[in-house]
């Protein structure tokens, strides 16, 4: 049975919170992770220039100047030296382009002459250690260039230079990571928010087919007498010596009508939580009888009982009975119904084919369609709900010599 409309609105509403809540979860991870990535290239290019800053720095001072001589021999012991991975040495004497003195790699590693002139101009400029990013050898290279004092004059440059493509292929496996780790969160929230959002909308989807249950079992109820009362009122007015007696049979029928919609109202407060049962002492087989009498085809119902009393609701009672009754009369293929009623126990046969085994449970179940002689299955439910509701259970079983037994078991009501 596909699900009402109100139903399906609300399946709507809980997959739009489920998109609501993923794409909160989206956004907010979506900033963290861009602030969690520019924070890394930032670190990364920083601890980048600190390492060839300081390499510069501690190498450039090994080197001194004697007599004008520059003295390059603490270069090949230096731990620094030999693990840098570009390094040069620049001198420019007095009026002259600087020249590489030293080069601890390839000299195609280190700037052409284009940007070592450009290097020692901001050294001359700054006179402290620069920073400059270059391509050599077709790659990025960031440089530091620490000055090397010949007395008054800077004579010399340490020139230390590292690839940053080490530090970017780190930063590239870091924002996969964020990715996937993003993504992966992201589907957990929505699913978090889907479960969630479905525990939230579950008394709504309760309360909605509640709503809808009863509407159906209302209509159940109250078409056999509203068809009945219908026929009565046309045939009084249609022959006017029957006139009083439609009139009384119109007023048992609206008496009738309203105690179902009591009955009706009450049971429905009762599933809704609103309304606690409540049992009093009653003859049950008193009930029965009255109950019988007041249906349209009691002709057809033969009843037989002895006294019993129970604890029970006297018009839900009054409800499964007539359900039983009516089910007996509807799919008996017209056979007589004999209802008996003993200490905590309605039965009610027909004659008809009976029920197959197989469905003799399930017809109790609601919204259940069967076959044509199970029904709906909404009478039936009442049944077993009531049946429950008094600590008893409602059951169907082949009747003796064919046909069909349903019986209403309720718990008896003891003395002492």
């Amino acid at each position: 049975m596909p699900p009402s409309p109100a139903v399906a609105r609300l399946h709507r509403v809980r997959w739009a919170m489920t998109l609501l809540f993923a794409a909160t979860t989206a956004v907010c991870l979506l900033v963290l992770a861009v602030l969690a990535v520019r924070t890394d290239a930032r670190s990364r290019t920083n601890d980048l220039d600190n390492d060839v800053s300081h390499r510069a720095d501690g190498l450039a001072r090994t080197l001194y100047y004697d007599g004008g001589v520059l003295h390059l021999d603490a270069l090949s012991e230096d731990d620094l030296a030999r693990s840098a991975e570009v390094l040069g040495v620049l001198e420019a004497p007095a009026r002259g382009r600087p020249q590489i003195r030293y080069a601890h790699t390839s000299p195609a590693a280190l700037p052409d002459q284009a940007g070592l002139d450009d290097i020692w101009q901001q050294v001359q400029h700054d006179q402290e250690t620069v920073l400059v990013s270059t391509e050599a050898g077709g790659r990025e290279i960031q440089w530091a260039a620490a000055p090397v004092w010949d007395n008054d004059r800077i004579g010399a440059a340490v020139l230390v230079g590292a690839d940053p493509i080490r530090s970017q292929t780190a930063h590239n496996r870091l924002i996969r990571w964020l990715a996937l780790g993003c993504a992966a969160l992201v589907l957990a929230a929505a699913a978090v928010g889907h479960l969630l959002s479905g525990r939230a909308m579950r008394p709504a989807l309760r309360g909605l087919e509640q709503q809808e249950q009863f509407l159906a079992e209302a209509a159940h109820e109250l078409r056999t007498p509203l068809a009945t009362l219908r026929l009565v009122v046309e045939s009084g007015s249609t022959s006017p010596t029957r006139a009083p007696a439609a009139l009384d049979e119109a007023v048992r029928l609206i008496d009738r009508l309203g105690r179902l919609v009591t009955g009706l109202l009450a049971r429905a407060r009762v599933e809704a939580g609103t309304q606690e049962v409540e049992l009093t002492l009653l003859r049950l087989d008193q009930l029965v009888e009255q109950t019988v009498e007041e249906l349209p085809d009691s002709a057809g119902v033969a009843v037989t009982t002895e006294a019993a009393i129970v604890n029970g609701d006297p018009e839900l009672l009054a409800q499964a009975v007539r359900n039983l009754v009516e089910n007996a009369l509807r799919h008996g293929g017209g056979t007589p119904v004999d209802v008996n009623v003993t200490a905590g126990r309605i039965a009610v046969r027909d004659h008809g084919p009976g029920v197959p085994a197989e469905d003799r449970t399930r017809v109790f179940e609601r919204r259940v369609t069967g076959t044509a002689s199970t029904g709906t299955g909404t009478g039936l439910a009442i049944v077993r709900w009531v049946a429950e509701l008094h600590g008893g259970t409602a059951r169907l079983s082949p009747a003796p010599g064919g046909g069909l037994l349903a019986e209403l078991l309720l718990p008896p009501h003891t003395t002492g």
